[in-house]
């Protein structure tokens, strides 16, 4: 069951713990690929972040730091969802605990980092470098599905950018009043999730490039 809790904060270590023995709470291969006609919804999302220029990223550049900001997951909104996770485990493989803020709820479910990249890709005769990672829905999980965050640099013109592409579906929900606000209130969620982490991403990218600590 998804964990609820209206005061009491869960031990983080034990759930990590707990969650470290679950399975996905689906398959990518029997349920890929993520395309409508198998289920899934589709939102993608970008932003642009402070360019650099041309060639490879630069040392303390914008597309390092929305990396690092990537990679430790500071990207998103504390104030909609916070993460617990063991930073001494590799990104891959890594569990995460979800709080998600709801209706004055906190709503736990666990996710696990299942791919990680970081390769030059090859858009339309344009090369861009890309630093790539995606988890995935645990079970009792309410939802079923996988999010990619991707930092995007386009080596002719310097110009960097930040990703999400999301693939969702509905899950069984146990929890009465999850249930309900996920039905009236989910979708709403999930726009503004993505949207704000792509504000704070462009905002933490700036503020570092100044030399300032960010919002």
């Amino acid at each position: 069951m998804t964990e609820l809790h209206v005061v009491l904060h869960p031990d983080a270590h034990t759930v990590l713990d707990r969650l470290r023995t679950k399975d996905l709470n689906f398959s990518p291969q029997e349920d890929g690929p993520f395309i409508p006609e198998n289920g899934w919804r589709i939102d993608r999302y970008s932003r642009a972040l402070p360019p650099e220029a041309p060639g490879p990223p630069e040392a303390r550049g914008s597309w390092e730091v929305a990396r690092q900001l990537s990679e430790a997951y500071e990207f998103v909104d504390p104030h909609l969802v916070r993460a617990f996770y063991d930073p001494r485990e590799p990104l891959l493989g890594r569990t995460m605990l979800l709080e998600i803020h709801f209706w004055g709820l906190r709503v736990y479910a666990g996710v696990r980092v299942e791919g990680v990249d970081d390769s030059t890709r090859e858009v339309q005769g344009r090369q861009a470098r890309v630093w790539a990672w995606n988890y995935r829905t645990l079970e009792d999980h309410f939802e079923v599905g996988q999010i990619d965050y991707e930092v995007w640099k386009w080596l002719d013109s310097g110009e960097v950018e930040f990703r999400i592409d999301a693939f969702s579906r509905p899950a069984r929900i146990d929890q009465p009043v999850v249930r309900l606000g996920f039905k009236l209130f989910g979708r709403g969620r999930q726009v503004r999730f993505a949207r704000h982490a792509c504000d704070r991403m462009a905002a933490l990218t700036k503020a570092a490039q100044r030399g300032g600590s960010g919002p």
